[in-house]
């Protein structure tokens, strides 16, 4: 007969013929503590209920251009706590950071210093950098997928009938230094969707949605770790509130206001504009 003190044990040991055993030990831990959870709140039917109705409600929201399961993961400190027990590099190597809802599979293939703010609804700026390995060697070659919201703080899956597909999105080949530039505008705070039942969590444990401003970064070479990783505007709001907890101090980079006539020429753009100079440094594998 079961009860409520052998049904974990029970459920525990169902998994004894499972061939995986990373799965089942996965399964055996996930078991013990969620019903470890429900010992301990006593957990009600009702809110059993209400629980189940949220995760379908979850996954009902998820859509091609939007995952709400991964925004409950980050609300909830999830996806910072696995990339932080999966992110241990070499000193000096570029954190990780988590990757977030809105990160698309194919950005739009661009030249080095094209501009990905195809709307022209912020601040102008241009990123720079290289992509180096450890030692400070050039990737040549290496390449730099960036995403960003616009200047309003929304992603162009998020306003489809305002900004056209792939804005504020690219794919860069770094040059034979490893260098890239990019035009853009400058990044602002950015609420997280709202509309959907994230939005009813935060709103009934009264936290705020808002991000720091940031621009996203995937950067990849061979024979190298590939790196998930933001960048932050220094000074920005919510830099130690972050939705998300995503923030780390190696990220937060100035993004200088300029009129130097030369770099100016040298990027394209017009007087005045920010300018974010930094190195993105991947871990070399072994």
């Amino acid at each position: 007969m079961t009860t409520h003190v052998t049904v974990t044990d029970e459920a525990v040991a169902s998994l004894r013929g499972t061939d995986d055993p990373r799965l089942r030990e996965l399964l055996t831990g996930l078991i013990q503590h969620l019903h470890a959870f429900a010992q301990e709140t006593r957990l009600t039917q009702a809110e059993w209920e209400r629980a189940i109705g949220f995760l379908t409600e979850t996954g009902q929201t998820c859509t091609d251009t939007r995952q709400e399961f991964i925004l409950l993961s980050d609300v909830l400190g999830l996806s910072m706590l696995v990339e932080t027990i999966n992110g241990d590099r070499a000193p000096g190597a570029t954190e990780s950071t988590v990757l977030g809802p809105f990160h698309m599979t194919e950005s739009p293939v661009r030249e080095l210093g094209a501009n990905i703010d195809l709307v022209g609804g912020g601040e102008p700026c241009v990123v720079s950098g290289r992509i180096v390995s450890g030692d400070g060697t050039p990737l040549p070659g290496a390449l730099l997928d960036v995403w960003q919201a616009d200047g309003d703080g929304f992603y162009d899956v998020q306003r489809p009938d305002v900004q056209p597909p792939g804005n504020g999105r690219g794919l860069f080949t770094a040059d034979a230094e490893g260098r890239f530039w990019f035009r853009t505008c400058v990044p602002s705070p950015y609420p997280i969707p709202t509309d959907g039942p994230v939005g009813e969590l935060l709103k009934a444990t009264g936290r705020h949605p808002y991000r720091p401003a940031h621009i996203h970064f995937i950067a990849s070479a061979d024979g190298h770790t590939p790196v998930t990783t933001h960048i932050f505007v220094a000074g920005s709001e919510y830099l130690d509130s972050d939705a998300v907890f995503a923030v780390k101090q190696s990220l937060v980079e100035d993004f200088a206001p300029t009129d130097d006539p030369s770099l100016a020429r040298e990027f394209g753009i017009a007087n005045p504009f920010r300018h974010a100079r930094f190195d993105l440094v991947l871990e070399q594998r072994s």
